[in-house]
C-alpha cells in the first residue's frame, strides 16, 4: 500500500493552502483502496484537523512512515526528510538564489523532488497550478489599489470574504469609471484576471482600437504573445521560437505604455525574455500606468519596478519614478506595485479545491501506479541526483 503524508506548511509567511481537502482525501481512499493518506497536524491549514478527521482521514504528527510527502510551497531545509519522495513548488527551476541552498539540501538527503511546476501535458502546458486564482485575487488587489489612489471607487480585501462566491456578492452595484487596463498572458492567470474582468462589467476591445480616445466605458485589452512580442529580423512571432530564444526577440507593450491606466501582468518571464517596459520608459511624459499588478512576479523581471513582494497583509507599495525607490503607495510621482508571491492564499479553500481536482485528475493515478514519462519529466532530483532534464542545473545544485 502506498501511503501519501499531507506535510504541514513551515515556509514563513505562512501559507494555509493544502494539496487535497478532506471531501478529496475521502473519495480518493473510497476509490484507491490500495492508497492511504495521513494528514500532518497543523494549526494554520484553511482545512482543520477536525474536517480531515471527519471525513475519515488519520492525523498524525510523524510523516517518518509515509512514502510520499505533499506540501505546496517550499519544505524549509530542517523539516526536509532524507530518503523520502515530495511533491512541491520549489522554485528552483529557474536557479533562484534564495532557494539554491533547499535544493542542495534536497540532493544531500537523497531526496527525490517532484515538483509540481514541471509537470506538464504533452504539448508543453501546465499540469497542475493555482494560476487561475492567482489571476482573480491578483485582479481584484490591481483594482482595488486603483480605486485607492484615485477614490473614484471602492473595493473591500479579498480576505473580508471566504470564498469566490462571496467576493463576486462584493461587485454587486459598483460602477467602474472610464479607465482602460491592459491585461498580459494567455494561461491560467489571465483566464482568472478575465473573469474579473467581465464580472466587474468591463468591455474588451481589440489590440488595434485600445488607443482609441473616445471611450465612454471601462475597457480591457489582452495582450497575447504575437501581441507583445516580435522578433527581431522578421517581425514575425512563433511561439515555439520565443520559449526557445527569447532573446532573439523584441517586446512591443511600450506601444500601450500611454494608453493603459492599470497593467495586471501574467506573462511567463525567465532572465533571457524581454521586459514589458524598462526603467527609463516610466520617466517619459507619455507614461500613463498609475497601478501595477504583477501577478507574474518577478523581482526586477518582466515589469523592472518590481522591487520584490509585498504581503497579503499589506500587498501595495509605491515605486518613485525618478529615483525608483520603494516608497509608501499612493504618492503622486509614483506607480503603484502590487506584488504578493502567494496571492492564492487570500482564497484558500477555493484554491486548494481547484487545485487537488487537477491533482486526481491528471497525477495521482501516475503517483500510484509507480510513475509515468510525465512524472518522470517533472523529477528534478532521483534519490538525491540531478535528473538528465535538469543537467543545466549542476552548477546552482553544487554538483559536478
Amino acid at each position: 500500500m502506498l501511503t501519501i503524508g499531507l506535510i504541514r506548511e513551515g515556509k514563513i509567511p505562512a501559507d494555509s493552502r493544502v494539496a487535497l481537502t478532506p471531501a478529496q482525501c475521502k473519495w480518493v481512499q473510497k476509490n484507491f483502496p490500495d492508497l492511504k493518506i495521513w494528514v500532518q497536524h497543523s494549526g494554520i491549514r484553511c482545512y482543520s484537523d477536525q474536517e480531515y478527521r471527519a471525513a475519515g482521514i488519520e492525523v498524525r504528527e510523524d510523516m517518518a512512515d509515509c512514502d510520499v510527502l505533499m506540501g505546496i510551497k517550499e519544505v524549509p531545509v530542517a523539516m526536509l526528510v532524507a530518503g523520502k519522495t515530495y511533491l512541491f513548488f520549489s522554485h528552483t527551476k529557474k536557479l533562484q538564489p534564495f532557494n539554491q541552498y533547499l535544493l542542495r539540501s534536497i540532493i544531500e538527503k537523497k531526496i527525490t523532488l517532484i515538483d509540481y511546476e514541471c509537470l506538464e501535458h504533452t504539448d508543453g502546458t501546465r499540469i497542475i497550478g493555482f494560476g487561475f486564482f492567482a489571476g482573480i485575487v491578483g485582479a481584484h488587489n490591481g483594482m482595488m489599489a486603483y480605486g485607492n489612489r484615485t477614490g473614484l471607487f471602492k473595493l473591500q480585501r479579498v480576505s473580508s470574504v471566504n470564498s469566490f462566491q462571496k467576493l463576486v456578492h462584493t461587485y454587486f452595484g459598483l460602477k467602474v469609471p472610464v479607465i482602460k487596463i491592459a491585461v498580459t498572458g494567455s494561461g491560467r492567470v489571465a483566464h482568472g484576471v478575465l473573469e474579473i474582468m467581465n464580472l466587474l462589467g468591463i468591455h474588451e476591445v481589440e489590440a488595434d482600437e485600445y488607443a482609441e480616445p473616445d471611450f465612454t466605458y471601462p475597457v480591457y485589452v489582452h495582450l497575447k504573445g504575437a501581441d507583445l512580442y516580435a522578433h527581431k529580423e522578421t517581425g514575425k512571432y512563433n511561439r515555439e521560437d520565443f520559449h526557445d530564444q527569447p532573446g532573439n526577440y523584441i517586446c512591443k507593450f511600450r506601444d500601450f505604455i500611454s494608453a493603459t491606466d492599470i497593467l495586471i501582468n501574467g506573462v511567463y518571464w525567465d532572465q533571457h525574455s524581454p521586459r514589458l517596459f524598462e526603467p527609463e520608459d516610466m520617466q517619459q511624459a507619455g507614461f500613463r500606468i498609475a497601478t501595477i499588478a504583477d501577478i507574474t512576479d518577478d523581482k526586477s523581471g518582466s515589469i523592472p519596478c518590481n522591487l520584490g513582494d509585498a504581503t497579503i497583509d499589506e500587498p501595495v507599495y509605491g515605486v518613485d519614478k525618478n529615483t525608483f525607490q520603494r516608497t509608501p503607495p499612493y504618492l503622486p510621482n509614483s506607480v503603484d506595485m502590487m506584488a504578493v508571491g502567494n496571492l492564492p492564499n487570500e482564497l484558500p479553500r477555493d484554491a486548494s479545491r481547484y487545485f487537488g481536482e487537477q491533482l486526481i485528475k491528471f497525477v495521482l493515478d501516475d503517483i500510484r501506479t509507480g510513475g509515468s514519462e510525465t512524472i518522470r519529466k517533472a523529477t528534478i532530483v532521483k534519490d538525491g541526483v540531478l535528473t538528465d532534464g535538469y543537467a543545466y542545473m549542476k552548477e546552482y545544485a553544487g554538483v559536478s
